[in-house]
């Protein structure tokens, strides 16, 4: 293929994504975006985005995705009224135990295999394991995100870019495109994240040593 042949292909293939998809893609990414620097306004974004992708993807048979998207919305909801908090008592950065990592590390596999088990014994496939993997492990990741645990930015790594080949094997590239983005940007939100954690740590440490 030439390169002017490859370059009408991913022209006809962007022109082929509904402006809908498109609306989801740029609130996710407003959403990411607005996380990484801990703006509230991020679960805004997350809802209208989840509210988008609930109906698309009820239509493109990711029955897990699709319900991922009513836990999204309510999360957005609990997210904005969690960052919130009391005036100049914002949520901080905190970290997670090893123990609360394996528990819910554990508990997000049991579940994905359990649920990916029910799904395909109507459709069969390996895509119903995936599916259920991608929407469990992001419950857990988006809980995490909702109580600002720094780690949640390691569980997207991973979980994003499972997603990333779950859709754009479903056809959903420009959603798997943004999921590709997603990965990068987690690489960025974690650092930014780390950073605040060990500046809000310094007066702490200061004050013991008074």
């Amino acid at each position: 293929m030439t390169m002017a042949g490859a370059l009408d292909v991913i022209i006809a293939a962007l022109a082929s994504i509904p402006p809908a998809e498109w609306a989801a893609v740029v609130l996710a990414l407003g959403y990411l975006l607005l996380a990484v620097r801990q703006n509230a306004w991020c679960w805004a974004c997350a809802i209208a985005s989840s509210a988008i992708y609930l109906v698309l993807f009820a239509q493109g048979g990711l029955v897990m995705q699709s319900a991922l998207q009513v836990f999204y919305i309510g999360m957005g909801m609990y997210g904005w009224r969690a960052w919130q908090g009391a005036p100049g008592a914002a949520l901080p950065v905190s970290r997670w135990s090893a123990r609360q990592h394996v528990l819910g590390i554990g508990v997000a596999l049991v579940v994905s295999v359990v649920n990916g088990w029910i799904v395909a014994r109507a459709q069969g496939g390996l895509v119903p394991y995936v599916d259920a993997f991608v929407a469990w492990a992001s419950v857990l990741a988006t809980w995490m995100v909702a109580r600002k645990v720094l780690e949640n930015w390691l569980y997207w790594i991973v979980v994003d870019s499972v997603a990333a080949a779950l859709y754009w094997s479903q056809g959903f590239h420009a959603t798997a495109g943004l999921y590709v983005l997603y990965v990068v940007i987690a690489v960025r939100g974690y650092i930014a994240w780390r950073a605040d954690l060990a500046r809000s740590a310094m007066p702490a440490t200061g004050a013991a040593h008074v």
